[in-house]
Order: C-alpha cells, then structure tokens, then sequence
C-alpha cells in the first residue's frame, strides 16, 4: 500500500509516476479513475510504464562497448549505482546493441557514474527516442501444465526439478520476479508477471488456457528470446 501511495502523490504533486513494472501498475490504476492519468509507454510491449498527467521527461542511452553483456548485468551494474530502481526502465537488447530507459532526473549522475558493467569499461550516449519506437520483442510461446500458479511449481516445472532446487535457487538469488530478488517461493503468479532464472532464461506469465479434467492448470508463458 505504501508503494500505491508514493506512487499516486508522486502523480499529483509532480505530474507523473516513476516507471512501474506490471504489478505495481495494476496496485496503482486500481485507485485511480480513467480520466486522472495517461499512459506512457517507451514502445509497444514495454515491461515498464508511467502514469502521467504532465509527460514525463524519459532519456534513452546506448551503451557503447566492444564486448558482450547481458541484461541482468547491465541491470545490476545500474542497480548499483544506489537509485531509487523505479527511476529506471526497460533494458533493450537488439542487434548487438545494448540500451536502457531512465527518467530524465537521474540523466546527470547517470552520464557521471554509470561508466562500467560488471568487469567491462563502457561508454553511455544518450539517443532520440525514436530509436526503438518500432521495436518489438520477440518470444517463444510455451504451455505447461502445472498444478497451481505458485512461482515454485512453475519455475519447478520449467526447470524439470523439485520444488526443493527452486528454493535453493531463491536462496542463491538465482531467481526475479518483476525485477526484484524472488523471496516468496508461495506467489502466485499474475499476467504479465516478469520473471528470470539465471541459466534458464526469461520469461512472462501469460495467463491460465484452460482447466484439466483431473484439476491441473494447463498456462501460457512467453520465454524471452
């Protein structure tokens, strides 16, 4: 609830929300009419939004680098950066090229501090917006049967072991939920939910196909290709 709130001051005191994952977007538009916000989306199928009634002012960077990097380390490396997480968004990796969405309050300390990914040396240039406005993820589309929608029974069942190795997982923070550290192996998972599991990859909930004779849950999840 203190989430909510910040978030609803944060959209009448200064005109618009930080970026919000799918969860806290539904917690925060549940308490909120229609008519009180717009949405903005930094392209199509973006994983984080903002709501606004003045538009928010949002940077896009490209990380310059000869090497290879991988999404959860260019996210740790600016989670380091002691930010409020909120203030960042989408991270877009596409055609060898690595970019990220902040909002333009943090855009001086970013162009200061943000200088190396894990063990590499990298550069930051900030780019038009324009850039990834037609971008559009690709996914494979999966269907699993399961017996609830339980993060531990899904990730379990993607991972083809026991609910036993997931809480290991949980305890190694081997495993995100909406961009956060998993902690709770009980949450039933919601559409839209984000998750990843390090060395099995990305994935989002889609939502229950139908309903087995014998009680199981056949679902839809979208692995991040």
């Amino acid at each position: 609830m203190y989430l909510v709130e910040k978030n609803i001051n944060r959209l009448y005191n200064f005109g618009y929300t930080y970026f919000l994952d799918n969860y806290e977007f539904n917690q925060v538009k549940g308490h909120l009419k229609k008519e009180e916000y717009s949405i903005y989306k930094p392209y199509n199928d973006s994983e984080k939004v903002i709501l606004y009634k003045k538009e928010p002012d949002v940077f896009l960077y490209e990380i310059k680098t000869n090497n290879i990097l991988k999404h959860q380390d260019i996210m740790g490396s600016l989670y380091n950066l002691n930010l409020d997480k909120s203030l960042f968004g989408d991270i877009v990796i596409t055609n060898n090229k690595y970019y990220f969405y902040v909002l333009g309050i943090i855009s001086d300390e970013i162009e200061r501090s943000f200088n190396k990914v894990g063990r590499f040396n990298i550069e930051i240039e900030r780019v038009n917006l324009d850039v990834l406005s037609n971008y559009e993820r690709e996914y494979e589309s999966i269907e699993l049967i399961v017996s609830s929608l339980r993060i531990d029974t899904v990730v379990s069942k993607i991972i083809n072991s026991n609910r036993s190795k997931v809480k290991d997982l949980i305890s190694d923070k081997d495993i995100m939920l909406n961009y956060n550290y998993l902690k709770n192996n009980s949450y039933n998972l919601h559409p839209g939910d984000i998750f990843s599991i390090r060395r099995f990859g990305k994935y989002k909930f889609i939502d229950i196909k139908k309903n087995t004779k014998s009680g199981n849950l056949i679902i839809e999840i979208y692995k991040y290709i």
